[in-house]
């Protein structure tokens, strides 16, 4: 009885194929915003996910003054970090694998006819260790050139195809400002941050040095710290919090007069963030699958009352109720089953030229999929059933007459 049931909707449906594609628009938009917004919030949520791993995994960053809001402060009465500081963490904090003093200004570069804007950073050799970060070419700083602040420096891949482009960096002479450093080291490429910020738009030199020829003080802008492992994390805060508390003379039950973020705490901001908006951009667009039922109960009550004779006649031949019921609900079920197959692949279709435009991950959700086209195939049933039953309580005698 299905399958004949089957047969004569498919029959129904190619009667009429311009109506059958407008009344399945509705849910084939609707499962393919579904199916579309899911895979561009997974792929969000993955972007975010590497593009946090490229700062550096297990790390902490420890900035002077207390957590706020908006650009970095330039209030002058801010306690500093010193050397002091970062050589009590290296002995005491058992938990990391690397503590980097950083200090950072922006300058131009240049090197013969070409000139370029880039960041400076000074640090040691534990940067590239919590950073995560490997060489092209080159080496990292030795202790002479740490402990005497000599002129040299580590450059990123963008500030090489600026200054350099095809000819080999190391060993020439960079002028930044002033002073000229020699470059003995070319970093692998990271690419741009989550933030839209190119990470390889850099210049590392030693921190010394920084100080010395740049800044023309001691002071420490941030200090970064690596975990053995992401177990240790909570572990190597509550140290860091302890030790930095006590250096810095602060009171018990007074508040810190620094801030510690954590790279756990951002992930889990971002990826809370966007996976809210996928539930919500996908929950906009499943309102369009009630809509395409709305469509399809309106089409099917259209159809009822076109064939009220075809009806008649066939409950007059002995067709029981439920068959009709059977015929109406199974060509409900087979538009919304259609415009459901169609609208995953033009979801899917769209997942993937969005995520290719846009350079994000391709993360395809079968779960998600399957249970848009069954909804889909449910909206048909829950919009059919109403004028599948007005056909199969029709009275044959009144159909038969009706013109």
């Amino acid at each position: 009885m299905v399958w004949n049931a089957f047969l004569l909707a498919l029959r129904e449906i190619r009667r009429s194929v311009m109506r059958s594609i407008l009344t399945t628009l509705g849910i084939v938009i609707g499962v393919a915003s579904v199916i579309a917004m899911v895979m561009l919030g997974d792929a969000t949520t993955a972007y975010v996910h590497n593009s946090i791993s490229k700062l550096g995994t297990n790390m902490l960053i420890i900035t002077p003054g207390q957590q706020r809001r908006g650009p970095p402060s330039s209030d002058t009465t801010v306690k500093r970090f010193t050397h002091g500081d970062v050589a009590a963490m290296k002995r005491d904090l058992s938990e990391s694998r690397g503590v980097a003093p950083v200090a950072s200004t922006t300058l131009q570069a240049v090197y013969g006819n070409r000139n370029y804007p880039c960041s400076i950073e000074g640090s040691n050799n534990d940067y590239f260790t919590v950073r995560e970060w490997g060489f092209l070419s080159g080496r990292p700083f030795s202790d002479t050139e740490l402990q005497g602040g000599k002129p040299v420096c580590i450059i990123g891949e963008t500030v090489r195809k600026e200054l350099f482009d095809d000819e080999n960096p190391l060993d020439a002479f960079l002028r930044l400002e002033t002073f000229s450093c020699t470059v003995i080291g070319l970093l692998e490429p990271k690419g741009s941050s989550m933030f839209g910020r190119d990470q390889d738009d850099v210049i590392i030199v030693p921190i010394r040095m920084f100080q010395r020829r740049i800044s023309g003080n001691q002071e420490i802008s941030r200090i970064m710290i690596a975990a053995d492992s992401p177990q240790k994390i909570e572990t190597l805060k509550e140290s860091a919090i302890s030790l930095l508390r006590e250096r810095r003379n602060i009171q018990p039950g007074n508040g810190e007069d620094f801030n510690i973020r954590d790279r756990r705490e951002m992930v889990e901001t971002l990826t809370s963030t966007t996976q809210m908006l996928t539930i919500l951009l996908g929950a906009v667009a499943a309102i369009s699958l009630l809509v395409g039922g709305i469509g399809i109960m309106n089409i099917m009550l259209v159809s009822v009352t076109e064939r009220t004779r075809e009806i008649g006649i066939r409950l007059a031949i002995g067709a029981m109720e439920r068959e009709v019921l059977m015929q109406f609900l199974v060509e409900s079920v087979v538009l919304s089953s259609l415009g459901g197959i169609i609208g995953v692949v033009l979801g899917i279709g769209a997942g993937i030229g969005i995520s290719t435009y846009f350079e994000l991950p391709l993360i395809f959700n079968a779960a998600i999929t399957l249970i848009a086209f069954l909804f889909s195939a449910l909206v048909g049933i829950l919009f059919g059933f109403f004028p599948a039953l007005k056909a199969a309580r029709l009275n044959p005698i009144d159909a038969l007459r009706y013109e």
